[in-house]
């Protein structure tokens, strides 16, 4: 057996508890290890080890027709300073789930930050964990779960959920930025997006962004807006409106916007935003830019219109964020 690599003793890693139960969706369960996994610091040594567990450490049937039969037991719960319930097939989303794997999920609540990938939100809530407070799961699901949990605030239209110890995400991929996004709180946007290029994934996609919700998927045959988004992130500290974006990418206004809605589920202004917001968040991570130089080169122009969007983003001005992940550091 290779040797695990996040088993060092440079530095106290961040514990992960991953819990696949009956019927676990296997992507829903790879993406915790890989994602964090990948986050490592700039001597290259790994930031998080990745525990995977069931009921009894016995083997757990997966919804695509094989058993995962992992190393640790429920103990893995108490131990891990973050815990995560991969998703279930939909079929087993409404329960019964093990009482003892309830449990074991209350008893860490409070110390731990408890996650959810797609349907495991539906043992979360199960164990009484989501009542009262914001939640997400796979849209198609949102119906039966509404139906089963009432108590809890369900929005099944945006990818992940973060409300501080408790954070849930929608399904599949929205699980990658979740993870993304936790090893982003943890250690800035450097060592995220270093971990997103390791997996060769989007570094970042908002939390509030669309389920992309039965939208028409432009056909290969049509032209995409996607060299007109690079063409941006390439000049976003110039001034950009939706008629050169429309231009770049040679259709009309109204053709543009409606193109990129169903690609990116944003509109160009939103999307544009967001941009320039997560350029904003890099600079003020891995540079002593000040804040005015940084509105230049994120593309706000000036300094009040940076806090503007980063209050409106992420809650505090830049300099408060600055300072948190200096701290951090």
């Amino acid at each position: 057996m290779c040797k695990n690599p996040a088993m060092t003793d440079h530095l106290p890693v961040h514990r992960v508890a991953v819990l696949a139960l009956d019927g676990v969706v296997g992507f829903d369960l790879g993406t915790p290890p890989q994602v964090f996994g990948a986050a490592r610091d700039d001597a290259g040594r790994r930031l998080y080890e990745v525990r995977v567990c069931t009921v009894g450490a016995a083997p757990a049937r997966s919804a695509s027709g094989y058993a995962v039969t992992p190393e640790h037991g429920l103990e893995a719960l108490a131990w891990a300073d973050t815990v995560i319930v991969a998703g279930v097939e939909g079929r087993c989303a409404a329960g019964p789930f093990p009482a003892e794997a309830l449990e074991a999920l209350r008893d860490t609540a409070g110390r731990t930050r408890t996650v959810s990938i797609c349907t495991g939100a539906f043992v979360l809530a199960s164990a009484g964990l989501l009542d009262g407070r914001p939640a997400t799961t796979h849209w198609l699901w949102a119906d039966l779960f509404r139906e089963l949990h009432p108590a809890v605030q369900l929005d099944p239209q945006v990818l992940f959920v973060d409300d501080g110890d408790v954070l849930t995400s929608a399904g599949v991929a929205a699980g990658v930025d979740l993870c993304l996004h936790l090893v982003r709180s943890d250690h800035g946007a450097a060592v995220a997006n270093r971990a997103a290029r390791r997996c060769v994934v989007p570094p970042w996609r908002s939390g509030g962004q669309s389920q992309f919700i039965e939208r028409h998927v432009p056909g290969v045959t049509e032209t995409s807006t996607a060299t007109a988004r690079a063409w941006a992130l390439e000049h976003l500290a110039e001034p950009l409106d939706l008629a050169a974006l429309a231009a770049h990418a040679r259709m009309s206004v109204r053709t543009f916007t409606r193109r990129f809605r169903d690609e990116t589920g944003l509109s160009p202004a939103r999307w544009l935003a967001e941009q320039r917001v997560d350029r904003a968040r890099h600079l003020l991570e891995t540079t002593d830019l000040p804040v005015d130089q940084v509105a230049r080169h994120s593309g706000f122009g000036t300094a009040a219109a940076l806090r503007a969007q980063m209050a409106s983003a992420v809650g505090v001005a830049p300099s408060a964020y600055r300072s948190t992940f200096r701290s951090a550091g």
